[in-house]
């Protein structure tokens, strides 16, 4: 009995050692995310990066997208040689590597694109590390936690995550503000400590799965993604006297070539003998539901937050008076609603869900992420401060109440010798959502541009007396150049009317207004809206197919 008593208590006590460690990484790893997104415009700034030059802004995407190529390439991998090799192993090597790339990131010698490209490569290798940690961590607490509860401790780890990513959008307010460098830093103190506890306490419980690489698997989908993302991003720059560059041999070439990759990597999953998408999971119905779900989910949601703080910090904050220099701190802090309404539904929804399944609560919140949604559309550009935090607290809810539900189920739905690659190919669909989301919906945005914006720009300048040549080729200026521009909270216009000598011909007050901190904003906005308009109404869309595929997933799905 005492005995008995003695293996409970070390069971208890190394559940929570996972559930802590765990927790720890995916923090950091969120935070990591946001403080990135909301320094960008510090970021690029600091490294001189120019944002009327139209290839440039394929710089800030990668910066984003390319993490999350990465990891949608490699978690399933990571996840298997897991299950092979042991999770807790390429869990704890996986801190180390996070940590260093974390160190790197911050000793940039560069300036302008090298310096872009410096921190894009060291990006992808946190990104690796940060493969390691979301490929195993899932896994580790399903091995560590029984059947009823299993469903708190992943709702605690990924309230923990979007903690981290909110928490990461004040934090690199701070720190931006300060230098640019130091939002690298923050990781450093986490990943240290993480590091040495996950090599001292956490141990591999689970059982071992020899097995083969899908190398062929992996290639296709590597090559095939990459495609089509940088087609995306090439897509949405100028060519050819063209706006845009969706015209371009090169990109429809890419586009196609990344599409047909991707069709033979489902081709060759279905023919090898360990694929890296076990189509015989998609047998199972709460499995094939709770991941069609998760990639509806994300690509509705992927590229919300990046859109909201373009909003914020390119618009709205200019327009009430905020300094360029401010507005990501003041953006980070406006967004908190977010942030609380996930924290109020997440640790709620995963416990339920343990008692009723997730079929009902993961749907009811893609119903609520849908009609915050569909509000968010409905809202003025310059909106009344209270209802976009109603809405974005609501949209919180939402997810909230369908992250990890829809987590557990997944998990809880398969053997326990396959979790680990399970867990991976659920990240895999998340973050394959949210790269192609971000890729999409700002290509959405730029489409949306393109038709109102050279309009705005040529009547806002023949308003304030610029003579009707001279706005007609300020007004040719690329949408994605605008819309970089914006991102980084530069007034562009000072600097393309110069060389027409204009401005020292214009009235004092005119030239004041012209490149003052809220006549840039003002004049896209109504462009900018028409744009959200495109890009909220996919995303309800995505939701309510998210919704649909989180009922069929059948009334036996609890974990």
């Amino acid at each position: 009995m005492a005995t008995d008593q003695i293996e409970a208590t070390t069971r208890d006590n190394y559940r929570w050692v996972a559930l802590t460690n765990t927790t720890a990484a995916v923090f950091m790893s969120a935070l990591d995310g946001s403080i990135v997104i909301i320094s960008l415009p510090a970021i690029f700034r600091g490294i001189d990066l120019d944002p009327l030059a139209p290839a440039n802004i394929a710089y800030l995407l990668w910066m984003i997208m390319g993490y999350r190529l990465v990891q949608s390439v490699l978690v399933v991998t990571l996840g298997r040689i897991g299950d092979m090799y042991g999770r807790v192993r390429v869990y704890n090597f996986g801190f180390s590597v996070f940590t260093v790339a974390s160190i790197l990131l911050s000793f940039d010698p560069f300036s302008g694109a090298a310096a872009a490209q410096w921190l894009i490569g060291w990006r992808l290798l946190q990104a690796v590390g940060g493969s390691m940690l979301t490929a195993n961590s899932a896994a580790i607490l399903t091995d560590a936690f029984p059947p009823d509860r299993r469903g708190f401790a992943l709702g605690f780890n990924q309230v923990a995550a979007l903690a981290g990513q909110f928490i990461g959008l004040v934090a690199g307010g701070l720190l931006a503000a300060w230098d640019w460098r130091a939002v690298f830093w923050v990781n450093v103190p986490v990943g240290v400590f993480g590091t040495v506890w996950a090599y001292r306490r956490l141990r591999d419980n689970g059982q071992r799965h020899r097995g083969h690489i899908d190398w062929w698997g992996n290639i296709t989908f590597a090559i095939g993604l990459s495609a089509v993302l940088v087609a995306i991003t090439s897509g949405i720059q100028p060519h050819g006297g063209h706006t845009t560059g969706w015209h371009s041999p090169f990109v429809l070439t890419t586009l196609a070539a990344g599409i047909l990759l991707l069709i033979a990597f489902v081709v060759i999953e279905t023919r090898v003998a360990e694929p890296m998408i076990r189509p015989s999971l998609f047998r199972i119905r709460a499995f094939t539901a709770g991941n069609m779900a998760t990639l509806s989910a994300a690509l509705a949601q992927g590229g919300l937050q990046f859109m909201l703080i373009i909003w914020l910090q390119g618009i709205w904050l200019p327009l009430h008076g905020y300094d360029y220099a401010e507005t990501p701190l003041w953006a980070g802090i406006f967004m908190l609603p977010l942030t609380a309404g996930f924290l109020v539904a997440g640790p709620a929804a995963g416990a339920l869900s343990d008692r009723f399944g997730a079929r009902g609560i993961a749907s009811i919140g893609m119903l609520a992420f849908a009609l915050s949604f569909v509000g968010l559309l409905l809202l003025p550009i310059d909106f009344p401060y209270w209802a976009f935090a109603l809405l974005i607290g609501l949209n919180g809810i939402g997810s909230g109440m369908f992250a990890a539900p829809n987590t557990s189920a997944i998990m809880g739905s398969v053997p326990p010798e396959e979790r680990g690659v399970v867990s991976g190919m659920r990240a895999t669909f998340q973050n394959s959502g949210t790269a192609l989301s971000i890729g999409v919906f700002f290509s959405l945005m730029i489409v949306g541009l393109a038709y109102t914006l050279p309009y705005a720009l040529t009547t806002g300048l023949q308003n304030q007396g610029v003579p009707n040549a001279v706005a007609d080729q300020v007004a040719a200026l690329p949408p994605v150049s605008t819309l970089f521009a914006a991102v980084l909270g530069v007034n562009p216009l000072e600097h393309l009317l110069a060389p027409s000598g204009v401005l020292t011909h214009l009235p004092a007050d005119n030239v004041a207004t012209i490149t003052g901190g809220q006549f840039f904003p003002h004049l896209i906005s109504d462009p900018f809206h028409h744009g959200l308009i495109v890009v909220f109404g996919v995303s309800i869309a995505l939701a309510a197919l998210a919704g649909v595929a989180s009922l069929a997933r059948g009334r036996a799905s609890r974990s």
